[in-house]
């Protein structure tokens, strides 16, 4: 009886170390996290403007682009996974895993070869463990990135992207990321950052007696684009990895609360069994005290 009350004991102690962990990673990552969502709020304004300009002098201005002209025959298209650093997630990697996967198995099913670009260890320990090969991998930022982390993904993706298939190049670049809607709500998402496609904040006119919007460049829209796209890439890699982020310490707070709750349940019910356990060997003990004495009596 009293080795089974050391070992309540035992993992009581290591459960309210356990408990201590959890706890400090919760209030970490809640500390974080009001960082990150104001990252994610002052960055998506900017990546809006410059998708919309973008597609406004890509749309108007007829110029054949290497980063706009749709290829006639797309032979590799390049998928970047987004995920974490670290675990005690959730199932944040997961489910960002798993959105890979499926667009990687669309992708193929249109007779694409899926160029894998990662960001985050545990997405590089996924394709590692399965022995898969992949283009390139940043790691050590997941949770406080910076743009130059975004510039220089961009860079490396844009320079691919130009380049020929037959050296090496793509012909698509997709973005498989977490975005961060709420503290309670993070949903895996799919971009097509290039080519261009998405024209934002150009609509055709309501009423017809109303005119087409008239677009002016300067100095040129072969210039305008060489600028402005490079800078669009940036901005979208930037606001992604942001989202990707306050999405993590999100769900990773989430995470160490539900386990700190649950290693609270733990401690009180092996204390009970301790308390169950002590007053058993108590009862037993007054049991053989009070048998002895009898005994004693009985033999007077």
């Amino acid at each position: 009886m009293g080795a089974q009350i050391r070992v309540y004991r035992q993992r009581i102690r290591s459960v309210t170390a356990t408990k201590k962990i959890t706890r400090a990673m919760e209030l970490m990552a809640a500390s974080r996290v009001v960082k990150a969502q104001q990252a994610v709020r002052e960055s998506t304004p900017y990546a809006r403007a410059l998708t919309r300009a973008a597609s406004a002098v890509a749309t108007y201005s007829d110029e054949d682009h290497p980063l706009t002209t749709e290829p006639e025959n797309v032979k590799r298209a390049a998928l970047v996974v987004v995920a974490a650093d670290r675990g005690l997630a959730g199932g944040y990697n997961s489910n960002v895993l798993k959105e890979g996967e499926r667009v990687s198995a669309a992708l193929q099913a249109e007779g694409k070869e899926v160029v894998p670009y990662l960001v985050g260890r545990r997405a590089v320990s996924f394709y590692s463990f399965r022995k898969r090969e992949f283009a390139a991998e940043w790691t050590g930022s997941s949770e406080k990135p910076s743009f130059e982390n975004a510039r220089e993904i961009g860079e490396r993706l844009v320079a691919d992207f130009i380049k020929p298939t037959e050296e090496g190049g793509v012909d698509e670049v997709h973005i498989v990321s977490t975005r961060f809607v709420s503290m309670v709500n993070q949903e895996a998402e799919v971009i097509r950052l290039l080519p261009l496609e998405v024209v934002e904040g150009v609509e055709a006119p309501e009423d017809e007696s109303e005119l087409y919007p008239l677009y002016e460049f300067e100095p040129n829209p072969e210039e305008l684009l060489d600028t402005l796209l490079p800078r669009y890439v940036n901005a979208r890699i930037f606001n992604a990895l942001l989202s990707a982020a306050a999405s993590e310490l999100a769900a990773r707070q989430r995470a160490m609360k539900s386990a700190t709750d649950n290693a609270e349940e733990l401690i009180k019910k092996y204390t009970r069994l301790a308390n169950q356990a002590r007053q058993a060997e108590i009862t037993q003990e007054i049991s053989e005290i009070v048998g002895g004495a009898s005994a004693l009596a009985d033999a007077k």
